[in-house]
């Protein structure tokens, strides 16, 4: 994969919609989400070009109790906004030996290194081909709005799951014009739980280690 390249997928999602626009159509698009905050930009920006529905599939997520907070604030939010087209839910069944399997050998690698990137692809390709099981025009996730993420790497995927399955990759990058502090100022509204690790028991005990260190020493 080529993550040095320097597409613009801003621009090219701009390209997609006003395609569509101009052809009187609403597509109907499969969004992978991770939490609410990250979706919370997303889906008020997408929803009034597409007819939506969110994909919650992590089964990265450390636990149980974490994973069904998550999608409880999921759900909430969504409950609380008003969209101009349709934006339904799905969810996939929690599945942590899924993640595991799919990282084996990579426990020890850095965050944001080949671990996260199996992670990504375990992901997107389960979001795929559930995209191409219901039949839809095109999928993503909102993934990219993360600055920590790499979304060159996750347009990468996508375009290859999209191209496995059959079902168009919607390009992204979500953190653009602001789409990120939106995110935060959206969050802040509709007071959204804003975990403090991306899900995984790795990344976890990270940020523990982190705050470890910041303690300051009696």
């Amino acid at each position: 994969m080529n993550n040095m390249n320097k597409r613009n997928y801003q621009k090219e999602l701009d390209r997609v919609i006003e395609s569509s626009t101009r052809a009187g159509v609403t597509p109907r698009l499969l969004l992978h989400v991770c939490c609410a905050p990250c979706s919370s930009y997303c889906l008020e920006y997408l929803s009034d070009y597409f007819d939506i529905t969110v994909y919650f599939y992590n089964p990265n997520i450390t636990s149980r109790a974490e994973y069904a907070y998550r999608l409880s604030e999921e759900e909430r939010y969504i409950s609380l906004r008003s969209f101009k087209n349709p934006v339904l839910m799905t969810e996939s069944e929690y599945d942590p030996q899924r993640f595991f399997e799919a990282v084996r050998g990579l426990e020890r690698e850095p965050e944001g290194g080949k671990r996260c990137e199996s992670c990504f692809r375990l992901r997107l390709e389960a979001a795929a081909r559930k995209a191409r099981e219901l039949g839809f025009d095109c999928f993503t996730t909102t993934l990219t709005i993360s600055p920590l993420k790499n979304a060159a790497l996750l347009n990468d995927i996508g375009f290859e799951m999209g191209e496995k399955y059959g079902v168009a990759w919607l390009p992204s990058d979500f953190k653009k014009r602001e789409g990120y502090k939106r995110s935060i100022e959206l969050s802040r509204e509709y007071g959204l739980y804003r975990q403090n690790y991306c899900g995984c028991v790795f990344s976890k005990n990270k940020e523990e280690e982190a705050r470890v260190c910041r303690l300051p020493i009696l």
